[in-house]
Order: structure tokens, then sequence, then C-alpha cells
């Protein structure tokens, strides 16, 4: 179904309703529920690699399970469990793939060590921005590689938000240069800790919930998290006082819904259709929840706060994009699957950015 037969089906009055799901004045009832009579209510457990409710993922799965109740018309019930709620942060993958839940949301660069390419689908350092990245998935054949990838395993993956263009992260200390990167400890996932690596730095994969007590204690000296409305909900600017920027590790996270294939496939294809359109929605409701928090947050963090915000030096940016074309084309030629998925990419990515250069890229250079 494309979106615009989705928003069609819907009619207005509930297109409007998913819409106002987010809003601080607005509550999303998870059951709209005229339950259909002598029908069972469908029960499925999202499990999560963020903690429960929080700001903007957390959040993010919440609204996913409650577009889906509301649309379903009581006929299903998804329940969301936080992080160690019932599985730890970086068990959710392997948890929906058992079938103990049905459905996950996280990213899929959390699951390199399980396939190496996964990354591709969420975040790739100095790639496509989450605009491009949709362009890409729901248009230039990126999400049927990235089913196709998942598929063996039971599971079906949906682009379900995107963070956009990220944070560099908090530092304890100042980067003038890429001496300062030597031996620093650093919390940063996927392709990005690949390169990290490579330019001398030591990277470390730690569920959100432990960063702030990770960075304060010593345990690691930088960490990337999100962006300032996340960042800010952790407390991270009590551990740091360096706040750098671009996030050139992450210019458009693609955050992901997991759903397990033989407990999708007992649905009935009305409500498959629903799953999947909810995970539409809250592909772009997220993005646009995101616009709006992390400038306010911004302005939370230097003004109020007196964060350090700093760019990273350009010798440094230079050696780090280096690198990530160096990773991203070895990863090409580990096998054929992956040979295809870059081919795809990058392929997509040429033509895009030949357009941004004339559109997007040139009226930012207008705007003051």
């Amino acid at each position: 179904m494309k979106r615009r037969a989705f928003v069609g089906a819907l009619g207005l009055g509930a297109a409007a309703t998913l819409a106002g799901c987010r809003s601080e004045q607005s509550e999303c009832s998870e059951s709209s529920s005229e339950k259909v009579s002598n029908n069972k209510v469908i029960q499925w457990t999202m499990v999560t690699t963020w903690p429960k409710n929080f700001q903007g993922l957390g959040e993010g799965a919440e609204y996913l399970a409650k577009t889906i109740n509301q649309l379903s018309g009581g006929r299903m019930n998804v329940t969301v469990m936080g992080a160690g709620d019932l599985v730890p942060a970086l068990q959710v993958f392997d948890t929906v793939a058992s079938g103990t839940a049905q459905m996950g949301h996280g990213a899929s660069y959390y699951w390199k060590g399980k396939l190496p390419v996964a990354p591709i689908f969420s975040a790739v350092p100095f790639g496509l921005n989450a605009q491009e990245m949709n362009g890409w998935l729901y248009h230039g054949g990126g999400l049927e590689l990235w089913q196709e990838l998942y598929a063996p395993l039971g599971l079906i993956p949906m682009p379900a938000g995107n963070s956009g263009v990220q944070m560099a992260g908090w530092f304890n200390k100042e980067i003038n240069s890429l001496d300062d990167i030597q031996g620093l400890k650093m919390r940063i996932p996927g392709l990005g800790g690949e390169v990290f690596k490579r330019a001398g730095g030591t990277p470390e994969l730690i569920p959100g919930a432990e960063l702030f007590a990770a960075l304060e204690r010593g345990r690691i000296d930088a960490t990337e998290w999100v962006g300032p409305y996340n960042d800010l909900a952790f407390g991270l600017h009590k551990a740091a006082k360096y706040y750098y920027y671009p996030g050139w590790h992450e210019p458009g996270t693609t955050l992901e819904a997991i759903i397990n294939q033989q407990a999708f496939a007992k649905l009935p294809s009305d409500l498959q259709a629903i799953v999947k359109m909810a995970c539409t929605v809250a592909n772009y409701d997220t993005l646009s929840f995101f616009t709006r928090k992390n400038n306010e947050a911004l302005t939370e963090l230097t003004d109020k706060h007196q964060v350090q915000l700093k760019k990273l030096p350009d010798d440094v940016l230079n050696r780090f994009e280096a690198l990530s074309e160096e990773v991203v084309q070895e990863l090409a030629v580990t096998d054929e699957f992956a040979r295809k998925v870059y081919e795809s990419y990058s392929t997509y990515k040429k033509q895009v950015y030949s357009w941004h250069r004339v559109s997007e890229q040139a009226f930012y250079d207008l705007r003051r």
C-alpha cells in the first residue's frame, strides 16, 4: 500500500487522530476499543533497546504500539517492554527471532556482530541523511534488501523512526587534533565505531541506560548518544562539558521495528497492512518530533547549563571520512549479498547527492 492510499483509507478524521497521538495536549487511547464481537484480541509484546518511555526513542516505540492498537479497532494490543524489563537492550534481536516477543524496536547497527552488513540500513558515516535514507529504503530498493537479509532468521524489519543528523558526542577533554583521539575510550556503535578504532580510538558498545555512569566514573572518556533532546534527558552534560558536532558517524539514523515472521503470518491481511503502515507513520512522526525537540534542548544546554558547543577539527573529520570510505568498501567485498547492498546504497547516494547539491544544500547555503 502506498502512503496516499493508506491515508485515503483512514479518512481525514483518523489521520488527524494519528497526527495528534504524540501531542502533549492529547491522549492517544490504546484502544479506541470497539472490539470486534466474538474475536479474541491478539496480544503482542514489543521489546526495545531503549528504557521504558525514554524521550524520543522510547516514546517512538510507545507511539508505534498505540498506533497499531488504535488502527486495529481493538483487535490487537501491543504491550511495550523497555530495555531490561523483559530482556537486556542488546538481546532484542534474538528475543524476537526466537518468538519470545513478537516485535522489537531498536537500530540495525546493534546487530553488526551477527550481520556485518546490517548497519548500512541504519547509518553510514558521511552517508545518507534522514530524507535520503527514506528515499532509498522506500523507493530505491533498500527495504527489499533489508528484508532479504533478515528473512533467513525469521524476521521482518521495517523503518520505524529517524533521529536526523546526530551530534558527534560528549567528551571529557577538548579535541584539537588527531592526537587527541589516540587511545580515547568512546561509546560509539556500528560502522562509526570501526572508523573510530582505525583512527586510534577505542570504541565500546554500551546500552543507553548505562552511559551516564560509564562517563561519570571514567569507564569511557567520551560518548555519542543521539542529540540534544535525548542527551539532556540522560544528563550527559553533568558528566562531560564538551559537546561536539557534526554527527559524522550518524547523519540520519533509521530506527527499526523487527517483526517475528511467524507471528506476522498469523495476522489477517488487514492487520498485516496496519502493522506495516503504522511503522511508516511512526517513521515520519519520530523525525518530525526530534526536529522540534532537539532545537529546544540545544538552547537549554547552551544557555542554561553553559555547555561548550564545539566543532570537531577539520583534520579529524577528514581522517574519519577517508577511513569511512575504506570501512564501507571493505564491507562490500565480504560476500555477494554485501556487495549487492553496497552497490544499491552507493548508486542511490551518488544520484541523490547530485540532486541535493542544487536543491537542499544550495538552499542551506543561502539561509542565514
